[in-house]
This record gives C-alpha cells, sequence and structure tokens, in this order.
C-alpha cells in the first residue's frame, strides 16, 4: 500500500473522511494542503528530498480567497504535478459529475481515479486507492461508469469542446480562426472550423449554433 500521501483540498470535512479511509489502510505518512500552490511546493519539496509523494487525492474546486496562488483548480494542479512527477498516482476527489470532465482527465491528464463526493464516498475513496495501487482500470465511482460508456461522451474530444465553448460565449465562426490561431488550436483554419461545426450540428441533431450550444449544455458537455 502507498506509504506517504497527500490531500489537496480546501474544506476541513473532506481532509477528515480521506485520511480516516488511509489510516485505515495504514498509510504511514499524510499531509495535507488547502492551496494548489501550496500542495505543488509540497510535491516538489519532497522529491528534492528524495522521499517522494506516492499518491495525489486531490479536489478539481478551490474556492478564492486573499491569498494569490498561480495555480486555481484541480486541472492545474494536476497538470503541474505530472510535469514534476510523472510517475505519482492521482485521485480526483469532487463533486464534479460531468461526464466529458472527467473523461478529459483520464485521456489528457492521465488520472488514475475518480471518486465523487456523495453518499458511499467512504467505500468509494477505499476502493478507488487500492485500485490505483494496484494499476487497476476504470477506476471511478460506480455510479459514473454508465456517463463514461455513454456514446455521445467518447466521441467527443477536447477540440469540440473548445469550439462549442466559444460558440456559447459569442465568438462568431467568422472569428473562430483567429482565436484559435492566438491559443495555438489546430487545426484552425475557417474552412476546417465550418466543417467542424457542421459535423456537430448534424451529430447533436441541431438547427443551427444556437440550439448546438444548448444541446452540449444540457448534456453538460459544457
Amino acid at each position: 500500500m502507498f506509504t506517504k500521501v497527500l490531500i489537496a483540498d480546501d474544506i476541513d470535512f473532506n481532509d477528515l473522511g480521506a485520511a480516516q479511509i488511509l489510516n485505515e489502510l495504514d498509510v504511514l505518512e499524510i499531509q495535507y494542503a488547502k492551496y494548489c500552490d501550496e500542495a505543488l511546493l509540497k510535491i516538489k519539496k519532497a522529491h528534492l528530498d528524495g522521499a517522494p509523494f506516492q499518491l495525489l487525492i486531490s479536489d478539481l474546486s478551490f474556492k478564492a480567497d486573499h491569498q494569490l496562488n498561480k495555480l486555481n483548480s484541480g486541472e492545474e494542479l494536476i497538470a503541474a504535478v505530472k510535469k514534476q512527477c510523472p510517475n505519482i498516482k492521482i485521485i480526483v476527489f469532487s463533486i464534479e459529475d460531468r461526464a466529458h470532465r472527467i473523461k478529459l482527465l483520464f485521456d489528457e491528464l492521465h488520472i488514475d481515479g475518480y471518486v465523487i463526493k456523495g453518499r458511499n464516498t467512504i467505500y468509494d475513496l477505499k476502493r478507488a486507492i487500492q485500485k490505483a495501487y494496484n494499476n487497476e482500470p476504470e477506476n471511478v465511482s460506480p455510479e459514473l461508469l454508465y456517463l463514461l460508456q455513454d456514446k455521445t461522451t467518447r466521441e467527443i474530444d477536447n477540440y469540440d469542446v473548445r469550439l462549442i465553448k466559444y460558440l456559447s460565449i459569442g465568438i462568431s465562426q467568422e472569428n473562430m480562426e483567429t482565436v484559435f490561431k492566438q491559443e495555438g488550436i489546430s487545426p484552425n483554419s475557417k474552412s476546417s472550423i465550418e466543417k467542424q461545426v457542421s459535423k456537430l450540428k448534424i451529430y447533436f441533431k441541431a438547427n443551427n449554433t444556437v440550439h448546438l450550444v444548448a444541446i452540449a449544455k444540457d448534456l453538460g458537455i459544457i
């Protein structure tokens, strides 16, 4: 079992629940961080000291307060940690239940488990920690499995999400090319963007871009 674990969560109650599970699993050293920057600093220091953390349990949402931070979300923390310590195991512990966002965490940030906070939190977290330690696949809370197996979720990628998200905030297809080029998103030609929007409208059976955005919001894609 893991011997050194870091819990990153800004709510004490969640820390206590996760710590209870880790104690039951006989984890020798448990540390805590209330801020993403603090968590990354602890991980860097442990790595430099030759006593790295083996597991990070992190929330996705961190409430802003008086303290200024460079990292302000679980996704940003996980991406930074992966660059610093690519071999560390990471389990997300969150109330977020949007399938696409969870799928991206596995596909792009390569997390090792996802547990949704709820009625079965203690059992699910314990199970997720054990599965992460044993490198077992499909390491998510049982109620999320059907969401991740949904055909719509599987076939929509991050490019599609960004495209729909920009449409939702009023960026026209004509201006999308400039925005995508500025952000290094590819493909970014006007024709490729128009083709992809057309494909998405057909895929979701949307009458127009406004209808497409509404469907995406209903499905929790954006």
